[in-house]
């Protein structure tokens, strides 16, 4: 196992302090028990909104060969998160929660053949999941779509337009988010399979592994393992 960690002070802004190889974390791998098992069987399930699923479609079936895009927007996002808890801290330092690392890691499980990308930031509570992956479309939907029939965007410019999520879809054939919000004392799990028109939400059965934050486990699709 492969575990990459970007560490950010608290302090700083945008961006991180530090990158270096580190020991794997002392952590419950989400694809223990995703691999050989779907989601509890009480797993709430939703329908993507119309737009999120037509753009899903417009990711799932892209040429676009630069695939490699979802890592930059998955640690795009991650940064965003670790910003967010870091300004909501000033007025509120108790949703530190004794967790003051703010950082990413990110890790290859080569015998799993999942990637996740995992940080320490503002986390997301069950509502934010049912509504920021899938079931409201954002602006940036629409106008991505729009880009890409008016050939003003490809799947390159995803990030732009608000929706980076979505291109995990270009490696992988499931994607499992779990996350943790310092406002909520469950941990939550996220799941959909490349191509279907719904996700599903559950209570994590690991627990609070998080403590705050959220981690993206990537299935890999065969042609994408490398």
């Amino acid at each position: 196992v492969a575990l990459l960690t970007l560490s950010s002070s608290f302090t700083g802004r945008n961006g991180y302090a530090l990158a270096e190889e580190a020991p794997p974390a002392d952590t419950v791998d989400i694809s223990d028990i995703q691999v050989s098992s779907t989601l509890p069987e009480d797993a709430e399930t939703y329908e993507f909104e119309a737009e999120v699923h037509r753009m899903l479609d417009i990711v799932v079936n892209s040429l676009y060969q630069n695939k490699d895009v979802f890592l930059r927007e998955l640690i795009s996002n991650a940064s965003d998160a670790l910003d967010k808890i870091r300004f909501l801290a000033i007025s509120k330092p108790e949703l530190m929660g004794g967790k003051p690392e703010l950082e990413v890691k990110i890790e290859y499980d080569a015998e799993k053949k999942t990637l996740t990308v995992r940080d320490s930031g503002i986390g997301m509570t069950h509502d934010d999941l049912v509504k920021n992956l899938g079931t409201v479309a954002r602006s940036g939907t629409t106008k991505f779509m729009e880009a890409m029939a008016e050939g003003s965007a490809d799947i390159g410019m995803i990030g732009k337009f608000g929706v980076g999520f979505y291109s995990t879809f270009l490696v992988a054939d499931r994607v499992t988010v779990a996350s943790k919000h310092p406002s909520s004392d469950t941990q939550y799990l996220w799941e959909s399979l490349n191509g279907e028109s719904s996700f599903k939400i559950a209570e994590d059965p690991r627990g609070d592994t998080l403590g705050r934050g959220t981690e993206i486990t990537l299935h890999l699709k065969e042609d994408c393992e490398e």
